[in-house]
């Protein structure tokens, strides 16, 4: 008996609970904020819907001005609130310069990150809040660290940090076993069991907190996939090595183009960030009148037509949405690349369904969002379980495996992993484990 309560006095102390409840209490707030950045973007889109029945016309004001005025503010009060949010998690997690980490996840670009990520969504640019939360996640779950008893500061840091931004990821689309794989995946390239218990803690509460607020659904609703079909499939390889072609040229073009464009543009780029925003906010502007409008905000709408109503829409959207997505990254702005890739991948799946004769739309467009998505983040895993948890795809998840397999596989050939190459210029381009100490560069 004396031994037993040795070994259980630890978990009796006041320290150790006061960690867990700090702990407890962070995923929570994580949940509230995935659903509070929620429900701020959808606003900022149905107002921007609401204005455009007025007139298609106002984008071409509010698009150069409005990203102008956001990629200024962000580069001058918020820097490392642009882009993705992804990178920025995981530059935090593994430099060895913990003040920059820290600054990159200190609430004050938390706060910024939300309110002009919403600001530029309102504009019409096509970003998603998804990378962005994954941020957020990991800013509140780090805030609470200097809170919580420990012996080796930098390991709890870290393990924060993964929980928060895994959390994040599960809140944001309600997709709880992602959040899990996103962390092993994406954040930490390998399962530690130090971290574990802590990110599945933080996924869990993080999650039934949104439940909660807003009830247990799956995010692109319950689109009609046949079941029994061949994993074995001509459609599964074409959308798959269509997907992968893709999302790696859209990953090759995005790194180019932040390493600096040529002549002209590139030098506006450099020296004039702000004017290179407002260039980029004009033809987002041309971009979405010449499609009608489709291109603005996170491209849900869209993709969710073609999974629930067989919608049919130009073959032309993949493209434009992937060009406006890009626009809106080099823009500068809070920029996330999730939900626009999902979209792109739906659409890109319609094309290939339409070109091999399918009846039904749905399945070659989920298809399409697997391989889209793991040809951009070259994270296989976490794309085909997203999606699957997404569409409450259960019944395919052989195809999606295969089809996020090929996809990534076929990606690496244009280009290295997006996430992990933008983590990098962070630390001023190195390839080494450790991050050089250089100051945090932001895309332009």
């Amino acid at each position: 008996m004396r031994d037993l309560y040795q070994k259980a006095r630890p978990l009796l102390s006041l320290p150790h609970w006061r960690g867990r409840l700090l702990l407890w209490s962070a995923a929570a707030g994580v949940g509230g904020a995935a659903v509070a950045f929620a429900r701020l973007a959808d606003t900022a889109q149905a107002t921007l819907r609401h204005v455009l029945a007025h007139s298609a016309l106002w984008p071409w004001l509010l698009s150069p001005l409005g990203l102008a005025l956001i990629a200024w503010l962000t580069r001058r009060f918020f820097r490392g609130a642009e882009g993705s949010g992804i990178p920025q998690t995981i530059f935090a997690l593994r430099t060895a310069d913990e003040a920059q980490g820290n600054e990159i996840l200190s609430l004050r670009v938390l706060a910024g990150r939300v309110s002009l990520a919403a600001a530029a969504l309102l504009c019409g640019a096509s970003i998603g809040r998804e990378g962005p939360t994954v941020q957020v996640g990991a800013a509140i779950t780090h805030a609470v660290a200097r809170f919580v008893p420990h012996g080796d500061m930098r390991a709890l840091r870290r393990m924060l940090i993964m929980a928060g931004g895994a959390a994040g990821v599960a809140a944001a689309f309600n997709t709880p076993l992602a959040g899990v794989v996103f962390a092993i995946e994406e954040l930490s390239r390998s399962f530690e069991e130090r971290a574990s218990g802590t990110t599945l803690t933080a996924v869990v509460l993080a999650g039934v907190t949104a439940i909660a607020l807003v009830g247990n659904y799956a995010y692109f609703g319950h689109p009609h996939l046949q079941s029994g079909l061949s994993t074995l499939s001509l459609t599964v390889f074409t959308v798959a090595l269509a997907g992968g072609l893709a999302g790696g040229l859209f990953s090759r073009l995005t790194l180019a183009c932040v390493r600096g464009l040529p002549g002209t543009l590139g030098r506006i780029q450099r020296t004039h960030p702000v004017w290179f925003a407002l260039g980029c906010g004009a033809t987002l502007a041309a971009i979405g009148w010449l499609s009608g409008g489709r291109t603005y905000g996170t491209g849900y709408l869209e993709a969710r037509q073609i999974l629930e109503q067989n919608a049919q829409l130009p073959w032309s959207y993949a493209p434009a949405r992937a060009v406006a997505t890009l626009l809106s990254y080099l823009s500068g702005v809070p920029a996330g690349l999730l939900a626009p890739s999902l979209s792109v991948g739906a659409g890109l799946g319609q094309v290939c369904g339409d070109l091999l004769g399918e009846g039904s739309l749905a399945y070659p467009a989920v298809l399409g969002m697997c391989a889209y998505l793991a040809g951009v983040t070259q994270a296989p895993m976490t794309t085909f379980v997203i999606v699957m948890e997404m569409t409450a795809g259960q019944q395919v998840v052989l195809p999606l495996m295969l089809t996020a397999t090929i996809a990534t596989g076929t990606s690496k050939l244009l280009s290295p992993a997006l996430y992990r190459a933008l983590a990098d210029r962070y630390g001023g381009g190195g390839q080494s484990k450790e991050v050089h100490r250089a100051a945090p560069r932001s895309p332009p």
